[in-house]
């Protein structure tokens, strides 16, 4: 049996000692003598990919897929699985926040049980208050609107099989949220629940691309939103319709009665263009990923392999 363990490297220097030494040591205590290291620079702006070809000499299993660009956490994700030769596809990223020990757990449950993938999920969510509800609430909505239902606090790190990952790669998604493909695609998955620290430093992946993944995440995997807005204009339309039918009789009844003031004139159009305004870029989203399915370009471009 053959092992890939696959990470990405984006601002990753700091961690790279210590991960490379945890990995291999770990990789020997679950008795595996065939493996590859296999590590994505998604455009990396520091000197991590110098360090690993430095680091090739005493370690030759290490494997460097380097992409022309930055793509994105989950482009690089699927660059790493793409080019992974192994029988058993470990995923874990190299920040340390999950300690690479964990493939020993991993390993142990996938021999108990056979399963297909086992992935991890956190016992209590890190960081902040906010953080921490920001997270949750994520997921939450997520498995509100999706018919792909997903775990909690689930985490990148995961020990899948060949055949899982074959069938992750038959999907062809240029829209990559990989979290609701690898529920998607099914088999037999089982959770083992793990403890992730803080990371060290500031982390790359703020508010901005949180909050773009929460925008990929809903309109890959749900036409939910299309049908709110339906549901929502024909809820105002119905609702304009009464309000109108009660005027009329108002005036009737009271002719003296002024109906409407400025102020209630104001309120109606700037709501009716609020729902209008948010509708349209809804579309326009789900447009757009028609626009990048149909443009058939690559989820990435590699520039060397190492």
């Amino acid at each position: 049996m053959k092992l890939s363990v696959v990470t990405t490297l984006y601002k990753s220097k700091p961690f790279l000692e210590t991960f490379l030494k945890e990995i291999i040591e770990n990789i020997h205590i679950i008795n595996i003598k065939d493996f590859e290291i296999v590590f994505v620079n998604d455009g990396s702006p520091d000197d991590s990919v110098e360090y690993l070809l430095k680091k090739k000499k005493e370690i030759p299993q290490i494997k460097i897929i380097d992409l022309s660009r930055n793509f994105g956490h989950h482009y690089a994700i699927s660059a790493g699985l793409d080019n992974a030769e192994g029988d058993l596809i470990f995923l874990i990223d190299c920040d340390l926040e999950v300690l690479p020990r964990v493939l020993v757990e991993f390993k142990n449950v996938y021999d108990a049980t056979n399963a297909d993938v086992v992935y991890g999920i956190q016992k209590t969510r890190k960081g902040s208050f906010v953080e921490r509800e920001l997270g949750g609430l994520f997921w939450k909505t997520f498995n509100l609107l999706s018919d792909t239902k997903m775990p909690l606090n689930v985490i990148t790190e995961r020990l899948m099989t060949k055949k899982y990952i074959d069938a992750l790669k038959s999907l062809g998604d240029k829209n990559l949220f990989l979290g609701g493909m690898m529920y998607w695609v099914g088999f037999n998955q089982v959770s083992v629940e793990v403890n992730k620290a803080q990371r060290e430093g500031v982390s790359s992946y703020g508010f901005s691309k949180r909050f773009n993944l929460f925008v990929e995440a809903i309109t890959s995997f749900s036409e939910k939103p299309l049908k709110m807005i339906f549901k929502l204009g024909l809820f105002i339309t119905f609702g304009a319709f009464t309000a109108i039918f009660f005027m009329i009789i108002w005036k009737l009844l009271v002719p003296e009665t002024i109906l409407l003031g400025f102020t209630s004139v104001i309120i109606s159009i700037l709501f009716s263009l609020g729902v209008l305004t948010s509708a349209i870029g809804i579309v326009g989203i789900y447009l757009s990923r028609i626009f990048k399915q149909t443009q058939n370009r690559p989820n990435y471009i590699i520039k060397n392999i190492y």
